[in-house]
């Protein structure tokens, strides 16, 4: 995506995960483009993105609409990204080579910094890297890109978690560096316990807030 496609879709995915855009809700190109001052062009890159996120249905005529995600869908694809990626934790610890486990070592090092920060964005970032690092080092092309796949689909929900930024960064941290430490240690079940606490945790504020969200 370009820079100003991409600019459009963090909006509109926040949007859509904060509940501010009802499912059902009717995503017109020429309206959005309106809105953002664009020309149409950006606008098909975002819907599209949304659209290969599940985020909305498209219409090819019509732009699109936001999607239909109902609370037991929701603690479903939960469930499976905490599962899946817990299993990536356990192949990783076994498969890891030396240099993968030196590199997700750093990463977490560069997270602390940005805790340390309060490096928002940085965290993001860094937390993205951190868990790609992790499916890759499973070294099972299959269940890391179905790990890739549910995390994108969630990401805009799992955004929006509640309580202090600081607080919260420091409890990712925390289970990081659990993860980090069962993984150098080729501790297959520590790093799929470390890493499955870590999501499930996650998981459990993202449906407090999405079933307040549906009964709105």
């Amino acid at each position: 995506m370009t820079t100003i496609a991409s600019q459009i879709y963090h909006a509109l995915a926040e949007e859509i995960a904060k509940g501010v855009m009802a499912p059902g809700q009717k995503l017109e190109e020429k309206v959005i483009a309106e809105k953002f001052g664009v020309s149409r062009t950006p606008v098909r890159e975002a819907l599209r993105e949304l659209g290969a996120r599940g985020l909305i249905e498209m219409n090819p005529r019509r732009g699109g609409v936001v999607a239909r995600i109902d609370v037991e869908q929701m603690a479903d694809m939960l469930e499976a990204e905490c599962e899946i990626e817990a299993s990536c934790a356990r192949l990783a610890a076994q498969r890891m080579t030396a240099m993968e486990r030196e590199q997700l070592y750093e990463l977490h090092r560069q997270y602390t910094e940005c805790v340390g920060n309060q490096d928002l964005d940085g965290c993001r970032e860094i937390n993205r890297k951190f868990h790609d690092a992790i499916c890759r080092g499973a070294h099972n092309v299959t269940i890391a890109t179905m790990a890739v796949e549910l995390r994108v689909r969630l990401a805009p929900f799992r955004q929006h978690q509640a309580g202090p930024a600081d607080v919260r960064l420091q409890q990712s941290l925390d289970e990081h560096q659990k993860i980090v430490d069962a993984i150098r240690a080729n501790d297959a079940a520590g790093a799929y316990a470390a890493l499955s606490e870590h999501n499930a945790r996650l998981s459990a504020g993202v449906m407090r807030r999405f079933v307040a969200a549906a009964s709105q």
